[in-house]
């Protein structure tokens, strides 16, 4: 029996709260990388409930998890605003393209870059956790499988969290449950699908 969505998501704070989450105990060793996956149609449900209940209740916690969330699309726009780019790629867009503005912006928007804006932005070694938002809306501009393996060192023994829409298995990322898959096999599911 499959649990719905609600039900995955009330899960989620008993889950990232617990001293196992926090200290990434029982994982054999392996970093502490996390992803819920949710179906795409739900995105702004699960938007609103990361960013007002989890993180309202990670404020309220006793003591108070520190918790920083990211969302890339946010950093991805930013990132090209501060260059100067952002109007120049969506007139070249427009113009071009949705293929030659990717391939114009692909050296300011490598995966590695983008792991140490991130650190630069956030002081990671503080923190309880990191969560990751926007992922669709980031898409094409940013691979996630890549980004998450840019912050394996970056990350250190800090949680991080990613919010999916599509699909992970445990083995490959499919985002919006359409597009191919990317092979990743470092994170876990934070909340089965099934009972």
């Amino acid at each position: 029996m499959n649990y719905s969505l609600d039900e995955r998501l009330n899960q989620i704070l008993p889950r990232i709260t617990s001293s196992d989450f926090l200290a990434s105990k029982g994982l054999g060793n392996e970093i502490g990388f996390w992803i819920f996956d949710y179906p795409p149609e739900r995105e702004l449900e699960v938007r609103s409930f990361v960013t007002g209940t989890v993180m309202h209740a990670l404020g309220k916690h006793i003591p108070p998890l520190r918790a920083v969330n990211v969302d890339l699309f946010s950093l991805v726009t930013g990132i090209l605003e501060e260059r100067k780019l952002l109007d120049k790629a969506i007139e070249m867009q427009k113009s071009k393209g949705n293929d030659k503005a990717l391939a114009a912006l692909r050296s300011v928007l490598q995966e590695d870059k983008l792991a140490q804006k991130i650190a630069s932005q956030v002081d990671i070694p503080s923190l309880d956790m990191l969560i990751l938002t926007g992922v669709g809306a980031a898409y094409p501009m940013l691979r996630t499988h890549t980004l998450l393996s840019a912050l394996h060192p970056i990350m250190g023994n800090t949680p991080l969290l990613m919010f999916f829409p599509g699909k992970y298995d445990g083995h490959s990322l499919r985002l919006f449950n359409t597009l191919e898959e990317d092979h990743y096999y470092r994170a876990f599911r934070l909340v089965p699908d099934s009972k």
